[in-house]
């Protein structure tokens, strides 16, 4: 097998096409991006001021520089950019594949055209098929917005599932309200023939991982590292193949991983990724929000890597489950399957 050291790691995975699962469009606008879409509106801010604003912090200022940052964003035309530019840092690093989270909830609070905003998104996007990746799109609501407020998500998402919106799921505050209040509009989602997802264990409980799977039926959870609390729920996500969406750098800079442990300054060493990759839990990984955490999924790998100690052989397995875990088709997740297991075979990642 190929060394593990990180400069190594860094190398083989740029070398071989990798899929992205949990990525928020509007969590990748770097700096000098937010200054250039500010000045549009009449703001003028600096790329300090921005850098300010990303700065580490807890849960709480997460949400408010999320909050701050996407009230630049007002006109179709912004979006357009924000996903070009997005679309070039995911193919700088050899991304073929990326389901990108777009926060509709977001767009109806602030009584936007969100069918107009999508189509902006969905031109600039197509562009890059033929440069080699692939975007499809999750619709998310935000929780603490309500039930009301997700259901006309869902019916959004539902009307856009031939346009690329291949999911459904909630994000924002897990703790505002409790996972049973959503049933119905997941059975929605369900019905249309959307994947369906969920922030969950984030700052939240081991349980409220498991009841995210048994009410809501979820597939795929955004973060869940609250289950490192509980062996029991560890071994049920094992058993109903449950997919973990897992975000290192962003579990630090939120401070989520340091409410889990009850530390005050935990390492990325501390992560639960290598823990539940040895459970046997599927598990993915991803960036979250790539600018407002200054990371990138290639930096990602590597620190998976010397920070938590997972072999170049591991990390190849969880880059496969990235695709093996995709809302794509059969024929689609195996065209990439192979592609993938083509290069990895090559770079000699896999067994």
């Amino acid at each position: 097998m190929p060394s593990s050291s990180p400069e190594n790691i860094r190398s083989l995975f740029a070398a071989v096409p990798k899929a992205e699962l949990h990525l928020h469009l509007e969590g990748s606008i770097e700096p000098t991006t937010v200054v250039e879409l500010a000045a549009r509106h009449g703001v003028i801010i600096t790329e300090a001021e921005v850098s300010q604003c990303y700065a580490p912090g807890d849960f709480a200022k997460f949400l408010d520089a999320f909050k701050w940052v996407t009230s630049f964003l007002r006109t179709p035309a912004d979006y357009a950019v924000i996903t070009a530019r997005l679309a070039e840092q995911l193919l700088a690093q050899n991304v073929v594949y990326a389901e990108v989270t777009l926060s509709i909830g977001v767009m109806l609070l602030r009584k936007q055209d969100v069918l107009a905003n999508f189509a902006a998104i969905r031109e600039a996007a197509i562009r890059y098929e033929s440069r080699g990746l692939k975007l499809n799109w999750i619709f998310d609501a935000v929780r603490q917005f309500g039930v009301f407020a997700a259901e006309a998500v869902v019916n959004l998402a539902s009307e856009c599932v031939g346009e690329g919106v291949v999911a459904f799921g909630i994000g924002g505050d897990e703790l505002a309200l409790p996972a049973a209040d959503f049933r119905g509009v997941y059975e929605h989602a369900s019905a249309a023939g959307l994947g369906r997802l969920i922030h969950v264990g984030e700052i939240g409980t081991a349980d409220s991982v498991r009841e995210a799977v048994e009410i809501l039926g979820v597939t795929r959870i955004g973060h869940g590292i609250a289950a490192m609390n509980s062996l029991s729920v560890m071994e049920y996500l094992a058993q109903q193949e449950i997919t973990l969406e897992l975000c290192p750098t962003s579990n630090i800079r939120t401070g989520a991983l340091a409410r889990q442990l009850g530390k005050t300054s935990p390492s990325v060493g501390d992560h639960p990724l290598k823990l539940f990759f040895n459970q046997g839990i599927r598990v993915t990984i991803s960036t979250d929000d790539p600018a407002m955490f200054e990371t990138s999924l290639l930096d990602e790998y590597e620190r998976s890597a010397s920070k938590m100690g997972l072999s170049a052989d591991a990390l190849g397995q969880i880059a496969e489950m990235g695709f093996e875990n995709a809302f794509l088709n059969i024929q689609e997740k195996n065209a990439y399957l192979k592609s993938f297991r083509a290069a990895a075979s090559k770079a000699q990642l896999l067994r």
